[in-house]
């Protein structure tokens, strides 16, 4: 009898050993909700019904924001997709982790492999991690999800179909789900010049979306583009996408309901970064990295909430490792949680940050960018350069109808100012959204110069970023043995 207990009391001990180390311990017993990670592709403020847009049809959206909070001051880290995920998942800055652009093709760059990513923590703790849709995060070994999944990332209905299984899992998931949509379509240089590009539309269209179309004069042009024919042609394709991504949301959440998941479900509305339109993506401007946050947690009895806290994508892993009730390291991360903030407005965060260096590898223009209050500084280390383009912004009619047309203004901007910028840029948002007027070059501003640089600095020794040494050295430096 004694050697029948004593063999009892090992399995339960090596059954308890194995729970531990795949850290999953009193998973049953902390009722931990499921999260879905919602990112689009390329989608600003400018097209959700939610964030003011009346013409654009986004009722999935909308209902989202009136059962939970909008954002109103959410960033992203740097408007360039891979170099954004990497934030995204990671908590960290992409100069400090490797992920300093694209990762796809011969761009090849890639997170370095000691990185802990979200799925991976949330895996240890007894999650069921999937993805599905766009990836562009490299290596595979960081960025480890239990469960992959396939589907034309444009199909947004079908993708979400294909996570049924998911949904309908035992275990909390956590569903990483990222669109095509809005991204600029392939091909990307039009023929002929000025036809708009089709924002992944097509013809037939996608299962289970009934497309709504727009007509170019209903757009609403947002005041850093062109008021152009070219333009609204494009916008209103873009708005189609929209909807389609829209309709993808519905259809989650009718899976949802279903499984009878809706209320112990956490559903994150986010982009990678800005509309596909020169003045956005790639760029530290704001409609390129002040994106859409829309957060609906069921546990929270305040609903419909406007919410003005500073937000950014680096505090999104820390974000929901707290909703996810997982115990972290904060110092092990450059962003902070901003999970009670779901509730009430919090004015603890007082900065945030902006950290870009590549896009496509030949588009090398390093910018580090803060906000503070309502103030931004924007650094251009290679200033002496003309500002790149992205092979598609370049090719899109918008931009060649100005540039063939030797027009000196790209919406409320000279486009010699955009292509050819100054060592610093800072701009008082408040009276100055457009981000027109460069206070750097004001005399009277210098003292606030002064002291938002040395807040840039501190940031970037905080956060380990290899380009500090251009404070110290003009941009024929070529790298440092400093060690950092």
């Amino acid at each position: 009898m004694k050697y029948y207990i004593l063999l009892i009391a090992l399995l339960i001990s090596a059954s308890c050993s194995q729970i531990k180390e795949s850290g999953q311990e009193n998973v049953p017993e902390i009722g931990r909700p499921n999260i879905i990670l919602f990112v689009s592709d390329d989608h600003g403020t400018d097209a959700i019904g939610a964030y003011g847009n009346p013409v654009i049809q986004t009722p999935n959206m909308d209902k989202l924001a009136e059962e939970g909070v909008r954002f109103t001051n959410a960033y992203c880290t740097s408007a360039s997709c891979a170099a954004s995920r990497s934030v995204i998942l990671t908590g960290k800055f992409g100069h400090a982790t490797g992920s300093y652009g694209h990762t796809h093709d011969y761009h090849h760059f890639s997170t370095f492999p000691d990185v802990k990513s979200l799925p991976v923590l949330l895996d240890a703790v007894g999650y069921h991690t999937a993805r599905i849709g766009k990836y562009h995060l490299a290596p595979e070994s960081v960025y480890d999800f239990n469960t992959v999944l396939e589907d034309n990332e444009r199909s947004t209905v079908t993708m979400a179909n294909k996570c049924k299984e998911v949904i309908d899992s035992k275990e909390p998931f956590f569903l990483y789900f990222c669109t095509g949509d809005p991204h600029r379509g392939n091909p990307f240089k039009p023929d002929p010049w000025d036809a708009p590009n089709n924002f992944g539309n097509r013809p037939e269209g996608y299962e289970g979306v009934e497309e709504i179309i727009y007509r170019p004069e209903d757009v609403i042009v947002p005041d850093f583009l062109p008021d152009t024919k070219q333009c609204r042609e494009e916008l209103a394709q873009y708005y189609q996408s929209v909807s389609r991504i829209d309709k993808g949301i519905g259809q989650l959440n009718k899976l949802l309901a279903e499984a009878g998941k809706l209320d112990n479900t956490i559903f994150i509305y986010i982009s990678d970064n800005g509309i596909a339109f020169p003045g956005a993506k790639t760029t530290l401007y704001e409609p390129g990295i002040k994106l859409p946050c829309i957060i609906k947690d069921p546990s929270k009895d305040k609903k419909g909430i406007v919410n003005n806290t500073l937000v950014s994508w680096v505090d999104l892993t820390p974000t929901i490792l707290d909703m996810a009730k997982a115990e972290f390291d904060e110092e092990s991360f450059h962003g902070v949680s901003f999970a009670n903030a779901i509730v009430e407005e919090d004015a603890s965060r007082q900065e945030v940050y902006a950290s870009h260096t590549f896009h496509e590898i030949t588009m090398y223009y390093p910018m580090r960018s803060i906000r503070s209050g309502d103030y931004k500084l924007i650094f251009n280390t290679a200033y002496q350069l003309e500002y790149p383009f992205a092979s598609d912004l370049w090719a899109s009619s918008t931009w060649q109808a100005i540039y063939r047309n030797g027009i000196e203004t790209y919406g409320k901007r000279k486009v010699h100012d955009y292509l050819q910028r100054s060592e610093f840029e800072l701009y008082d948002l408040a009276n100055d959204p457009d981000e027109i007027t460069n206070l750097a070059l004001v005399p009277e501003k210098e003292e606030l110069l002064e002291n938002m640089k040395q807040k840039l600095k501190e940031y970037q020794l905080r956060t380990r970023d290899p380009w500090i040494i251009m404070w110290d050295h003009d941009a024929s430096m070529q790298g440092t043995g400093t060690g950092l």
